[in-house]
């Protein structure tokens, strides 16, 4: 599983014209699900996610928590996150997860944000989607399962 994690002030996703998942401050999350992730890779991940201390405090230290600050989550589903791109100028995307099985992780994960009491706002898993974000910093985190 891999995750890029950008801090933000505002971000939402758009499917045909159409608002489908907006947040104020908070993460948007690039999630890349592989064939051998686990349900383990799900919960490691989403845990990381909501504790990642990566929001200032008073001393403008990164030292806050997504749950620190009261923020919400964009997650956006990105199997292009495991194109590989080191043979010829075309990415290969056998590494990605089949789409029934990338899908149902993917729902996992977002419900084990939300079990933790975070808002989960979503894209549409395999439509063409358009994000929009005002990336805060810019801070962009790249996070993978074990």
């Amino acid at each position: 599983m891999k995750v890029v994690v950008q801090r933000s002030k505002q971000a939402n996703v758009q499917v045909n014209g159409e608002i489908v998942g907006k947040i104020d401050k908070g993460l948007v999350l690039l999630v890349g699900i592989t064939h051998s992730d686990t349900i383990d890779d799900v919960n490691y991940i989403a845990d990381k996610v909501v504790n990642l201390r990566i929001f200032e405090d008073d001393d403008d230290k990164m030292n806050l928590s997504l749950l620190d600050v009261g923020g919400a989550i964009l997650s956006i589903s990105q199997f292009t996150l495991y194109g590989d791109c080191r043979k010829g100028r075309r990415p290969n995307f056998m590494e990605a997860a089949k789409p029934e099985y990338a899908n149902e992780l993917y729902e996992k994960f977002n419900e084990c944000l939300k079990s933790k009491g975070v808002q989960v706002e979503t894209g549409i898993f395999g439509a063409m989607m358009d994000v929009s974000l005002i990336n805060d910093g810019p801070v962009t985190i790249i996070l993978e399962g074990k």
